[in-house]
C-alpha cells in the first residue's frame, strides 16, 4: 500500500513563497546583467547595506540575482529551511565537503559522481581523507554521507539510524534526498545536518536544466554557505535560475503523480521477476525488482514508509537475467527513452552500465515520467515479449 500523500507540499506555497521579490510583471523576466548600478548615497540611506538572503537591491550576479534569489525562497519553505542553489548537484556536493572539512568521510555506494567529487576534494588538501562505509564505526570530526533512496536501486536507508549513530560520535550526517524531493521525504525531520539535492532531476523536472541544492537548518548556516559558493563560483546562471522557479511551481502536480505510477510498475514488475510470469511478461526475463516498497521491514525495525511519508520514489531498479536483455530492453520501447538522469515529465530507461562503468550489465534503471500508467505497462510488456524473441536474445 502507497504511503498517503502528505498536505506540507502546497502549490499555493509553490506559486506564492517568493511574494515578496513580486514585481508587477506576472512571470518574471530573465535577468542577463552580470553587474547592477550601484545606489547613490546621497539618496539612499542604506547604500553601504547588503542582505544576501533578503536582497533589496543586487550588486553583482555572482553574489544574488532575482530570479535565483526567488528559486531559493521557494526552495527553502518547501524544505523546511534555507536553501541555496548551485550549478549542479556535484558543484553543491563539492561545497558540502568544503563546508564540513571532515575528518572523515562515511560513505557506502550511491551516485558514483559523489564519489568521483569526493576523491576532486581529496586533492585539494595537505592531509588524508580516509573514507569509510556508514555501517563502521565513527569518531569526531566524521561526515556521514547518506544517499536515501539510494542511486540505482531505490532503496531507502533509516536516516533517523544513522544521524543518532554519528551525532552521538560527534559527527554529521549529510542526506541526499534527489530521489525523494518533497513531498515525499523530510530529512530534517530525522536528524539530517545538511540536505542535499541534484535539482537537476525534480526540482527541474523537465531535463532542461543543471541545479544543485544545499538546505541548511539555520540562516547562519545559509550564510556560511552562501561565501563559499560566492567565492568557489559556482552559481546558477540566469537563465537556469528562471527554469528552475518555472518548474517549482508544478511540483505538487508533477511527483505524487510520478511517485503512484512508480509504486504500480514497481509492484507490477516484481510480480514477474524471479522466474514467474505475470500479466504477459515472460518468465525468465526479470531476475529482481528493487524499490522501497519492496523493502519491508528491516531487522531494526526501519519502515521505510514511515519516512516516505508522501509516497514512494519515482526511480528504481531492476535486474535483468541476462546483458543481452538489459542491452535491448530501452531501444525496443515506445514511450520510455532511452538517456540517463531521471526526475523529468518523460520517463527514462537506461542499461546502467553506459553511465556508471561499476554496475552490474544487466541493472536497468527506470525513471518514472507523467505518462499514463497503463500505457507505460503496456510499453513494457510489449518490449519484454519483443526482446525475448531477439535473435541476440539467444546467444
Amino acid at each position: 500500500m502507497a504511503p498517503k500523500a502528505d498536505q506540507k507540499l502546497s502549490g499555493t506555497q509553490l506559486i506564492h513563497a517568493d511574494d515578496e521579490f513580486h514585481g508587477s510583471e506576472v512571470a518574471p523576466s530573465i535577468s542577463v546583467s552580470t553587474t547592477f548600478r550601484a545606489a547613490n548615497p546621497l539618496e539612499v540611506a542604506d547604500a553601504d547595506t547588503f542582505d544576501q538572503w533578503n536582497p533589496t537591491r543586487h550588486i553583482y550576479s555572482r553574489y544574488t540575482q532575482s530570479v535565483s534569489t526567488r528559486a531559493e525562497r521557494v526552495l527553502s519553505k518547501i524544505n523546511d529551511g534555507y536553501a541555496i542553489t548551485f550549478a549542479s548537484g556535484l558543484a553543491a556536493s563539492y561545497a558540502a565537503l568544503v563546508y564540513f572539512k571532515p575528518k572523515r568521510v562515511a560513505i557506502t555506494d550511491g551516485y558514483h559522481g559523489c564519489h568521483a567529487t569526493l576523491d576532486v576534494y581529496k586533492r585539494s588538501r595537505n592531509e588524508e581523507l580516509p573514507t569509510i562505509g556508514i555501517d563502521d564505526d565513527f569518531q569526531p570530526g566524521d561526515l556521514c554521507w547518506l544517499e536515501t533512496p539510494l542511486n540505482p536501486t531505490g532503496e531507502a536507508r533509516d536516516i533517523k539510524y544513522y544521524a543518532d549513530k554519528v551525532h552521538a560520535a560527534g559527527g554529521w550526517l549529510l542526506v541526499d534526498a534527489t530521489f525523494a524531493p518533497p513531498p515525499i521525504q523530510y530529512p530534517f525531520k530525522w536528524g539530517a545536518d545538511i540536505i542535499m539535492h541534484s535539482g537537476t532531476k525534480y526540482f527541474g523536472g523537465h531535463s532542461d536544466l543543471l541545479c544543485g541544492v544545499l538546505v541548511a537548518p539555520t540562516l547562519e548556516k545559509w550564510r556560511e554557505l552562501w561565501h563559499i559558493r560566492t567565492f568557489l563560483g559556482n552559481m546558477m546562471g540566469s537563465l537556469e535560475s528562471w527554469l528552475l522557479l518555472r518548474s517549482l511551481r508544478t511540483l505538487h502536480l508533477r511527483v505524487p503523480r510520478q511517485s503512484q505510477t512508480a509504486y504500480e510498475i514497481a509492484q507490477w514488475l516484481a510480480k514477474a521477476s524471479g522466474g514467474k510470469s505475470a500479466d504477459g511478461i515472460p518468465a525468465g526475463i526479470i531476475e529482481k525488482v528493487w524499490h522501497s516498497s519492496l523493502q519491508g521491514v528491516d531487522k531494526r525495525g526501519f519502515d521505510p514508509r514511515t519516512q516516505l511519508e508522501g509516497g514512494w520514489n519515482p526511480t528504481f531498479a531492476i535486474l535483468m537475467t541476462k546483458e543481452a536483455y538489459a542491452a535491448l530492453l530501452p531501444h525496443n520501447l515506445k514511450y520510455f527513452i532511452p538517456a540517463t538522469s531521471l526526475g523529468g515529465v518523460e520517463s527514462l530507461i537506461e542499461q546502467r552500465i553506459h553511465s556508471d562503468p561499476g554496475a552490474d550489465p544487466r541493472l536497468i534503471r527506470i525513471s518514472i515520467g507523467v505518462e499514463d500508467v497503463e500505457d507505460l505497462k503496456n510499453d513494457l510488456r510489449n518490449a519484454f515479449q519483443t526482446i525475448l524473441k531477439h535473435p541476440k536474445a539467444k546467444l
